[in-house]
């Protein structure tokens, strides 16, 4: 018969579900899985946490509310950023797009 393992979480981390946490350290956000971190990022990389979050939401790990009330966001921006992932993959939240042109921008260039 398998063992039951309690995700325990350190000190400090926020529980965002039953077996995932977060915790923001020295500049760093860190993700726990269980008792074992999984992911880490910048605090100010929103583009990280959209991406490592909606990846979560797609593997079934978190629910999209979960994740929306663990971290404040609203529940529609979360998601959109899943159906990106689901859409784009990785590549949806870091490549570059290109940049639509003021208008004053373009006149001043004649």
């Amino acid at each position: 018969m398998p063992q039951l393992q309690l995700p325990i979480f350190p000190a400090g981390a926020k529980e965002i579900s039953k077996n995932m946490a977060v915790q923001c350290k020295d500049g760093r956000v860190a993700y726990f899985h269980g008792q074992m971190p999984v992911f880490q990022h910048d605090e100010k990389s929103v583009k990280s946490f959209r991406f490592f979050t909606s990846q979560l939401v797609d593997a079934g790990t978190l629910k999209a509310r979960e994740v929306a009330e663990g971290f404040g966001v609203p529940l529609a921006t979360v998601k959109r950023y899943v159906k990106l992932y689901r859409e784009r993959g990785a590549e949806g939240f870091f490549e570059r797009r290109p940049r639509r042109q003021n208008k004053l921008e373009e006149t001043q260039k004649r």
